[in-house]
């Protein structure tokens, strides 16, 4: 086995890790809980994605770390922010997207992507957390449902409440009174979904909205937000199978492209190929 290189992104809510090998291809993933060890958690989630390459962590030559944590991972050759990392992960993906939307637990961001990958212009939510995923993790427990119920619940809705408040204090006072006047759970999460989802458009049309969209992040995978998002944008998404593993991905691609300079590499290993829309390709043939 060649020379591996991993991306660690360090989120607000989880950490994530993702190796690849020297041709920029995923060979495994790992992902675990935020906890206050930074150091033991980042060599926690890349030993699961060395596992699951059918590797060691003594195989991984390059360490590229991203997210809110990114500084505190002791074992990092480089870090990288995350707007450029998601943006890369994105575009490896899918190599026709033009903006991203990334919606994680504690921020909403868009991006405005040049060819390649590269950031053209991005803009987050500045409302606090009323405008990212936290919200939600926050309403499903006051709602008493599990967190990764509420995608499917979301979609049963038949008649979304509103949210309007932007602060998250106010935006929970909203949820209890719909709770007290007797709305269904169903409609009032389909009502935080939406919010969600027009606070991100909101962002993208500050960026300029282009097509295609790649929609990224661990709020990616409830589908009644993506329904949500999907109907506040007018238009369809790309959603790769591992959404919130994005920010990692680019953080290795990128790891993956400074490792190589720096030995005197100047081939583009990032660029080739991999990427999910190839993969869906292969499986409709």
């Amino acid at each position: 086995m060649g020379r591996l290189v991993a991306g660690i992104d360090m989120g607000a809510r989880s950490a994530k890790a993702v190796v690849i090998d020297e041709q920029g291809r995923i060979l495994g993933h790992g992902i675990a809980r935020m906890r206050p060890d930074f150091e033991g958690l980042a060599r926690d989630v890349l030993a699961r994605a060395t596992e699951g390459a059918h590797a060691t962590v003594d195989d991984v030559g390059y360490v590229a770390t991203t997210g809110l944590g990114r500084y505190n991972v002791p074992f990092r050759d480089i870090q990288i922010t995350d707007i450029t990392a998601v943006a890369r992960g994105a575009a490896h993906l899918f190599p026709g997207t033009r903006s991203v939307i990334d919606i994680g637990a504690q921020s909403t961001r868009a991006v405005r992507l040049l060819e390649g990958g590269r950031v053209k212009e991005f803009r987050s939510n500045d409302k606090c957390a009323a405008g990212a995923g936290g919200f939600a993790e926050r309403a499903a427990r006051y709602l008493e449902v599990r967190l990764e119920d509420i995608g499917d619940l979301s979609l049963r809705a038949t008649s979304a409440q509103q949210i309007s408040s932007v602060c998250a204090v106010f935006a929970e006072s909203e949820i209890i009174n719909l709770v007290t006047a007797g709305h269904a759970v169903e409609d009032i999460i389909r009502g935080i979904h939406d919010s969600l989802a027009q606070r991100a458009f909101q962002l993208v049309k500050r960026v300029g909205l282009e097509a295609e969209i790649t929609f990224v992040g661990g709020m990616a995978r409830q589908r009644g937000m993506r329904v949500a998002l999907e109907g506040a944008l007018g238009m369809g998404t790309n959603v790769p199978a591992d959404p919130d593993m994005a920010a990692a991905l680019g953080a290795a691609l990128l790891g993956l492209a400074r490792s190589a300079r720096a030995q005197g590499d100047e081939r583009a290993p990032a660029a080739k190929g991999g990427g999910e829309a190839d993969r869906r390709k292969e499986r409709a043939a």
